[in-house]
């Protein structure tokens, strides 16, 4: 007989999850009679040297188990890991954790994470909506003034056309075409996204870059001429607060362009790191041998990294009375994402986290993560996320990865279960309500390409040329509604990567990045992704509701979202039929997949 104890589970660990600062836990766990056991203790500890030992007592008898219990409470924020010293009249022993069950003297310790005791996330941004927006590919609307666009570039006259993915004759992937998707192209689609029931836009850099992706920011407060003007910009809020949607920028803080206000490399703006030996921003960079050798992000010579501790870059970012934060959220932004958050030193996030909250209490702070990230190491040092409070949120690539092993079977309904409530148990839950739940991004494969099972062997030539068809195309759409479905109905905001609601195609970047087919949408796809927007947002469960997994097996699962008197089942087969009794929501069946949502 196995000691029993199931961190997941209730009745042996309440509350479920995180705790708050000083928040009382009560521990059960139960062990054979049979063992004869004289005592049990919670061995408690973080990795900063604190240790804390927490006795046990007996509470009853279960049948041939003796059930033990204690209580305890954290003081400090922090990440903290246990496990249980046990002692019979035979031997002494520890009990570690082996998945979801215990094993004696090897195994993994649980994780427990401790957040401030006052903190919360915007409550307004909780089980939104939320679209994520690569503003060159979009929509075009009137005309800009390209003046002061950095060159060269190149313009697509075809908003059909394929992003240029091959190589220059020098051998380098410039990422300097542009097919002229502008802020007032957003601006004009805001009915329709509202109509799609979106309440947070998330925009791709939108500042003064070189790239089409704008991740090489050449002036941080300045629109890229070829989107618009920082009217514009203010003009797209306003639109959007009208229709109560939020806008969300990216904010790209661990490197510049190399053609950039900063660093200035080819001599384009006259006070730059490199143009300038006195430049005011030289202090910034990291140069080996000024000015030829400095430090770039990930070997890339046209992203020179910053210290992003170096005061005179935290005064500009953050701040002076006009920084980068105070600049935008007064132009009307609701937040940022923090582009490679792994990279940003945990006090650049807090600071960051801190003025925002100043200036906006109301605004979001999302980092790109893409694990666990109650747990992150990055270059040797674990992160703190959460137990610090420095983020409201990140990108939720584990649900991402979890979801897609579902629905092409590479996991089991347990496995998917696992996974889910792993993330579930590890985030404080005012970031579980506001996580980012993403199929697809610019980094990654469209969603129904990425499910289509094809692209094995394929040349970029012809990624860059294939198309579903046929019966491959309608399985991959069914399997891209159930993976739809998973992603509406767990914890968090689920995102739309521009386009996958009307069914655009691509494998990685930039086959991903296409224009917006206005022309050309899956209409069922798309009406099918409006009626899970519109559940989301009128059922409280679907929302913020608690997750219970009612029922996992090889290719099956069923959990419901609950809230007070309110429950929402899910349920989703790669195989037989579901048999339901309650008023059904929305459903797919095909041969093969099937999935229900339903009261």
């Amino acid at each position: 007989m196995r000691i029993l104890y199931n961190s997941k589970d209730k009745y042996y660990k309440s509350p479920f999850g995180c705790l708050r600062q000083n928040e009382l836990c009560s521990l059960r766990i139960k062990i054979p009679v049979s063992c004869r056991t004289v005592s049990v203790c919670l061995c408690i500890s973080d990795e900063e040297g604190f240790q804390m030992t927490v006795p046990f007592r007996a509470e009853t008898i279960d049948g041939d188990y003796e059930v033990y219990t204690t209580e305890f409470s954290l003081f400090s924020n922090g990440l903290y890991f246990y496990y249980f010293k046990i002692t019979t009249q035979n031997e002494s022993f520890d009990l570690f954790k082996q998945g979801d069950d215990t094993n004696i003297a090897v195994g993994d310790l649980w994780q427990l994470t401790c957040f401030d005791k006052d903190y919360d996330t915007p409550s307004d941004f909780k089980g939104r909506v939320m679209y994520q927006i690569f503003p060159d590919r979009f929509a075009k609307s009137g005309t800009v003034d390209p003046a002061g666009k950095l060159e060269p570039y190149q313009l697509h006259d075809n908003a059909d056309d394929t992003p240029v993915y091959l190589p220059d004759e020098n051998g380098r992937i410039t990422n300097s075409d542009f097919f002229g998707g502008n802020l007032k192209g957003i601006a004009d689609k805001l009915p329709y996204l509202k109509n799609m029931g979106v309440g947070i836009i998330y925009l791709n850099p939108v500042f003064m870059a070189y790239s089409n992706h704008r991740y090489d920011t050449a002036d941080y407060k300045r629109i890229d001429p070829l989107l618009g003007t920082e009217r514009d910009f203010a003009a797209l809020c306003r639109e959007a607060h009208k229709l109560d949607i939020k806008i969300i920028l990216d904010g790209v803080f661990s490197h510049t362009g190399s053609n950039s206000v900063y660093f200035d490399a080819n001599g384009v703006f006259g006070n730059g790191a490199v143009s300038n030996p006195d430049s005011p921003y030289k202090d910034w960079y990291q140069f080996e041998e000024y000015p030829t050798r400095y430090t770039s992000w990930w070997g890339i010579d046209t992203l020179p990294c910053v210290d992003e501790l170096n005061e005179s870059y935290m005064d500009y970012i953050i701040y002076s009375r006009d920084s980068v934060i105070s600049h935008w959220l007064n132009l009307g932004a609701d937040g940022f994402r923090l582009d490679v958050a792994d990279e940003l030193p945990d006090e650049f996030i807090s600071a960051f986290h801190t003025k925002l909250k100043e200036i906006n209490p109301d605004a979001l702070l999302l980092g790109e993560v893409w694990e666990d990230a109650s747990n992150k190491i990055s270059y040797s040092k674990r992160r703190k996320y959460f137990s610090d409070s420095n983020l409201d949120s990140v990108m939720n690539y584990p649900f991402k990865e979890a979801i897609i092993g579902l629905v092409k079977g590479e996991i089991t309904g347990k496995d998917f279960a696992d996974r889910v409530m792993t993330i579930v148990e590890n985030y404080p839950r005012p970031v579980l309500d506001c996580l980012m739940n993403l199929l697809s991004t610019h980094d990654t494969p469209r969603i129904i390409t990425a499910l289509s099972g094809k692209g094995e062997g394929m040349s970029k030539t012809e990624k860059a040329n294939f198309r579903l068809t046929g019966a491959d195309l309608d399985r991959a759409l069914a399997l891209t509604k159930a993976a739809a479905l998973l992603q509406f109905t767990l914890p968090g905001n689920p995102c739309i990567y521009y386009g996958d609601e009307i069914g655009m195609e691509g494998f990685e970047d930039p086959l991903n990045r296409a224009f917006y087919q206005w022309d050309n949408p899956n209409t069922a796809l798309q009406s099918f992704y409006r009626e899970l927007a519109l559940l989301k947002n009128e059922n409280k469960a679907l929302k913020c509701g608690d997750i219970v997994f009612h029922d996992v097996g090889e290719s099956f699962v069923k959990y419901a979202r609950v809230y007070q008197n309110e429950t929402v089942y899910v349920a989703i087969s790669l195989g037989d039929k579901i048999e339901n009794t309650g008023k059904i929501l929305l459903e797919i069946s095909t041969d093969d997949i099937h999935a229900v949502l339903y009261q």
